[in-house]
């Protein structure tokens, strides 16, 4: 596992949402556990993009796209091909049993501190140890 990635995730996502750095975990959701606003996913990205030193591009992390698109979503629920977008554009995002209930607006419970380690390994090519399993 390669901690220097996690230490780095755990000191922005601390930072960016006031809370110590204990409480963000792998399996931490970003809003139910570590108190997420819409407005801080902007900010969480902005500084990994500064802790990195990479660019996230727009929707690539938090994919605020699908809301407003109508292929996507209808009535507040999340639509089959709303759930194949995002299975497609964010392999590293775990839709567990959201499937089954795909509430938009509960969509952000599944943002997690896990998610953002999976993209940036992928991002940067190195193993944060979180591909097949994260411990906390």
């Amino acid at each position: 596992m390669d901690n220097a990635i996690f230490k780095k995730v755990q000191e922005t996502l601390a930072g960016a949402l006031g809370v110590e750095a204990s409480e963000v975990v792998p399996e931490a959701s970003l809003k139910r556990d570590l108190g997420a606003e819409s407005i801080d996913f902007i900010d969480i990205i902005f500084r990994l993009e500064k802790s990195f030193d990479l660019k996230i591009p727009a929707n690539d992390l938090f994919p605020s796209h699908i809301f407003t698109d109508e292929r996507f979503v209808r009535e507040g629920m999340v639509t089959p091909e709303g759930i194949h977008e995002l299975r497609t554009k964010l392999p590293y995002l775990e839709l567990g049993d959201f499937e089954r209930d795909p509430q938009v607006s509960k969509l952000a419970d599944y943002f997690t501190v896990k998610m953002i380690l999976r993209y940036l390994e992928e991002k940067l090519g190195k193993s944060s140890g979180c591909s097949d399993t994260c411990q906390s």
